[in-house]
């Protein structure tokens, strides 16, 4: 196996297959951040201050050889971030919520090398055409909506729900891949 050119402080599969489609060579570790929004914090400050936490966090729990990379993606509607389902009846309330609206997904990415650290924001406005209860119901029962910011999954079978995507795709997927780039750049992290 190569040496990694990063540590990826995250568990998400859709990160780590954004990270191979980049052609980075990169090795996971473990953080627990707590995912709770401070008391007058905006949607934007809030995931940025978690990107760039899980990628200290996964700074401090390293060899200190590589820079590490952490990322936080949030679904937002009506200024309310609409978190990971904790149960199926969550997920169907925010596909509900979501049918037929428009709202902002919002990934942040973060990079850690010792006192050197740089943070970009990727957001994108995401449409959701109408949805049945049935449609919704079917969507849940593949076990695609746990575990997901807003109760979907863009490169999923939700994909049918979107009517228009202006912004990202892969940073709707949790992993902005021109904005992690651009970080990589000032860090000297190559990635073509």
């Amino acid at each position: 196996m190569n040496t990694p050119k990063v540590l990826l402080a995250s568990q998400s599969p859709r990160r780590a297959e954004l990270l191979e489609q980049m052609g980075i060579d990169f090795k996971v570790i473990q953080v627990d951040v707590p995912e709770l929004v401070k008391v007058g914090e905006s949607p934007s400050e809030f995931v940025q201050r978690l990107a760039l936490e899980k990628a200290q966090a996964g700074w401090q729990a390293s060899e200190k050889t590589c820079p590490v990379l952490g990322s936080d993606t949030i679904v937002v509607l009506d200024d309310y971030i609409l978190g990971k389902p904790v149960f199926e009846g969550d997920a169907e309330a925010m596909l509900a919520r979501l049918s037929g609206r428009t709202h902002h997904v919002m990934t942040a990415v973060a990079v850690v090398k010792g006192e050197q650290h740089g943070l970009r924001l990727s957001t994108s406005e995401v449409s959701f055409r109408e949805t049945t209860a049935a449609e919704r119901k079917a969507y849940i029962s593949t076990g695609e909506s746990s575990d997901k910011a807003g109760g979907y999954a863009i490169q999923g079978q939700a994909a049918v729900f979107i009517d228009k995507l202006q912004g990202s795709y892969s940073g709707v997927m949790g992993l902005p891949i021109f904005e992690t780039a651009e970080l990589f750049k000032e860090f000297a992290i190559d990635v073509i």
